[in-house]
């Protein structure tokens, strides 16, 4: 009688091919699939039985864009979070740490994942910083030579995002660019990822020709029938689940050149929703046949990233795979990695955290010493009144406005009291050049309080905006205290607050105290005037300068459109 790991009986089991279910055992031996018996008539010796009593075996799940910094968690307990959710491989873009640690951080993310239950594969960050170094300071720089450097690693897989899309396609020195000229000559058809809403005909041709051929980001369903009939891998994450899209694709029966992605889950969303099994089960609930809906989080995003030996049921393919109740409701029972179990609704438990990070990322909010006197704006031109720009927030995206108001001056400081601001600031905190950023915000902010943040896209400086500089300055030193978080505060009083010593960035807890954590921080916003339907993002990407129209750095107010640095006060 032949020996084998693992034997699976009575399972109802996904049949990649043919797309559908069929009655059949499954044998396993040495973490990979080695027979799916459908006659169900061979023995094994098998060292483990189960019995799947009917459920339906699917692969594991297999996200190929997110970013595990978006979840504030470290990879190890990212990974024991998701692994519940039937996500057994995933490909993170670290360009979150990569700003703050440069190629350290990179090498340190892959280090801290090695111990995870899944596998975790590596994008190379392209855009770090996501601009240049005339309109924002970051801790690391990702330069051709270190993309090259990474490339080599492992456990890297592609390209991350190409985020500077509009730059790209005219002439230009940028670092990427010489990267993609090298991969074209030395690594051609290697996995090149996209991030370029709205371009279309020959600037989107433009984009291809340079061999970058995913697409990830939000788009009108024009801008899908260009993306797929110029032969674009498009990635559909939550936001792009619109019926006339799915629509399209199942009409068209596209299966093959679509995969869906998560892109950025906070821990709160993971903790109360779940990460790519809920964009499959919204997916389902939306219209897509949920064989489909599989497929298309298995099979399609393994090929595109290359990874041939996953994301299907078959003799010799890794046997990662899923254990449901109900194929259209992605709840696993059991979820499987190389054969060992990660994962059972019966008896969930967190892992505690394994790896250290280097002492000094613990350290990294690096200030200079910061008075009260720091928290006011200078206008020095003998104006009893001036005009400055303010950055508009809206209550339903992250782009922001620009907005000019009159503001009074006293003894050659703003008066913004009562003008309907808050004060705003960036201040550099990698230790480079001391930098501050001035600005001002206004719409659908606070309405009172302050709030303070090292997460802060993508360059993760320190943003305090409020309506007491007294409470500003209380809230940066708490900040430095706790090396990195999320707070708010009101009269001199923490209400809410998320460490992240981690960079900054991540917390090292498991996912429940971070999405607790970052929940109150969420609720206290809210409480305090923030009216947005994600105030934590809309929040941390006001300093995002590639994002438009007016964001803020510790360079100062940056026009996102002219891509300059612009004065606070309108001359």
């Amino acid at each position: 009688m032949e020996s084998v790991s693992l034997l699976i009986r009575n399972a109802k089991v996904f049949n990649t091919y043919l797309k559908r279910f069929i009655p059949a055992d499954v044998s396993v031996k040495d973490g990979r699939f080695y027979y799916i018996d459908r006659k169900r008539d061979t023995d094994f010796q098998a060292e483990a039985v189960l019995d799947a009593d009917g459920k339906y075996m699917i692969p594991g799940l297999v996200d190929i864009h997110m970013h595990i910094e978006s979840s504030m968690m470290t990879p190890e307990p990212f990974g024991d979070c998701v692994a519940a959710y039937g996500v057994t491989t995933i490909v993170s873009e670290p360009h979150e740490m990569a700003n703050v640690k440069g190629t350290r951080g990179v090498l340190e993310m892959i280090s801290a994942a090695k111990d995870a239950p899944i596998d975790i594969f590596y994008g190379i960050p392209s855009s770090v910083p996501s601009t240049n170094e005339k309109l924002e300071t970051t801790g690391g720089i990702i330069d051709c030579g270190a993309m090259k450097h990474l490339l080599n690693e492992e456990d890297v897989v592609c390209v991350g995002e190409i985020m500077n899309y509009r730059q790209i396609i005219r002439e230009n020195d940028l670092e990427i660019t010489k990267f993609l000229d090298y991969l074209c000559k030395e690594h051609p058809g290697y996995v090149i990822e996209g991030h370029c809403p709205s371009l279309l005909d020959l600037d989107l041709a433009r984009f291809l020709y340079l061999g970058i051929d995913g697409d990830h980001t939000e788009h009108t369903l024009e801008e899908v029938k260009q993306r797929i009939e110029n032969g674009m891998f498009f990635e559909i994450q939550d936001k792009m689940l619109k019926p006339e899209v799915l629509e399209y694709i199942c009409q068209n029966q596209l299966y093959e050149y679509c995969g869906f992605v998560t892109d950025d889950t906070m821990a709160d969303v993971l903790y109360e929703k779940g990460q790519l099994n809920y964009v499959v089960q919204k997916a389902i609930e939306t219209g897509f046949p949920a064989e489909m809906a599989i497929y298309c989080a298995t099979y399609t995003p393994s090929r595109r990233m290359h990874l041939y030996d996953r994301g299907v049921i078959a003799p010799g393919k890794l046997a990662d795979f899923v254990l449901l109740d109900d194929p259209a409701v992605m709840e696993p029972s059991y979820v499987y990695k190389n054969g060992v179990q990660i994962f059972s609704q019966k008896n969930r438990r967190e892992v505690p955290v394994s790896y250290r990070f280097p002492e000094d990322f613990y350290r990294s909010v690096c200030l200079p010493p910061v008075t009260l006197a720091d928290f006011g704006v200078r206008a020095d031109n003998g104006r009893d009144e001036v005009t400055v720009r303010v950055i508009e927030v809206h209550p339903d995206r992250t782009q922001t406005e620009e907005k000019l108001i009159a503001m009074p001056v006293r003894d050659h400081i703003v008066d913004w009291k009562g003008s309907g601001c808050l004060l705003a600031m960036v201040l550099e905190r990698h230790g480079k050049n001391g930098n501050i950023g001035y600005g001002f915000i206004t719409g659908s902010c606070l309405n009172t309080g302050t709030v303070a943040a090292t997460y802060f896209h993508d360059h993760h400086n320190l943003f305090v905006a409020g309506d007491d500089p007294e409470d500003m300055l209380f809230a940066v030193r708490r900040i430095q205290e706790l090396q990195g978080g999320f707070l708010t505060v009101k009269g001199k009083k923490v209400l809410a607050e998320l460490a992240l010593p981690v960079c900054g960035i991540l917390s090292e807890q498991g996912v429940r105290e971070t999405a607790l954590g970052l929940r109150a921080v969420r609720d206290s916003l809210k409480d305090l005037g923030y009216r947005h339907s994600n105030p934590v993002m809309s929040l941390g990407t006001l300093g995002l300068p590639v994002s438009p129209a007016l964001k803020l750095t510790d360079k100062g107010l940056v026009d996102v459109k002219r891509s300059e640095i612009v004065p606070l006060i309108v001359e």
